[in-house]
């Protein structure tokens, strides 16, 4: 497992803590999950792309509602 450090304005460190807490979960297993939902966007529009540059519509239009469904 790897370590990350970042910097982050005092009020945004604040705000994250206080919506982990909310969330009943360390700051730590928050960021985690957001990662998570980062890279699955990122994944999903790579695939799009993907299907896009073969020019099958119905695929990608599959894609998209699937996006549409994503709530962050």
């Amino acid at each position: 497992m790897a370590t990350l450090t970042i910097h982050l304005p005092d009020h945004k460190y604040d705000q994250l803590k206080e919506l982990a807490k909310t969330r009943g979960m360390t700051l730590n297993k928050l960021i985690e999950e957001l990662s998570t939902i980062a890279l699955t966007e990122f994944d999903a529009e790579n695939r799009f792309k993907a299907i896009a540059a073969k020019g099958n519509v119905e695929e990608g239009l599959k894609i998209l509602d699937k996006l549409d469904g994503i709530n962050i």
